[in-house]
């Protein structure tokens, strides 16, 4: 069993695809165990990407991740991570296969419409910037 993070970011909710995402997450048999709607703040949206402190995309990536709300969603199931990075499809849109979210819903790498952890690590770092009070047993 494994948990992993999935962001909606602020075009996701704006287009009220949160209810279609988490649809999605549980019938592929995965667990939610966490979920919050909020505005997030510089501070934890810096942590989050910290390691990308010094790209290019760095500023503009913390501006649309502040820009309106988001949901975090704990997603705990077998394999979970790969699972939910497989759903949510390319990082690019354009390259993403129909039938994931992003090759769904989204055209552009600027609006993707999600975040997922990219490993079990990635995920443990994420979980605890996100849900710092635990998660659901």
């Amino acid at each position: 069993m494994e948990t992993t993070l999935v962001l909606i970011k602020p075009g996701g909710v704006e287009r009220n695809l949160i209810g279609e995402i988490t649809r999605r997450i549980e019938a592929r048999n995965l667990q939610i165990v966490g979920m919050k709607l909020f505005a997030a703040d510089r501070a934890r949206v810096e942590e989050h990407y910290s390691e990308h402190r010094e790209r290019p995309f760095f500023k503009d990536v913390c501006d649309y991740l502040t820009s309106g709300p988001i949901v975090a969603i704990a997603v705990r199931g077998t394999n979970a991570v790969k699972a939910i990075r497989t759903m949510m499809g390319a990082t690019n849109p354009l390259e993403a296969t129909p039938g994931t979210i992003r090759g769904d819903f989204a055209l552009t790498i600027d609006d993707n419409l999600t975040h997922s952890s990219s490993d079990a690590e990635a995920a443990e770092r994420e979980l605890s910037i996100w849900f710092p009070e635990g998660l659901a047993k």
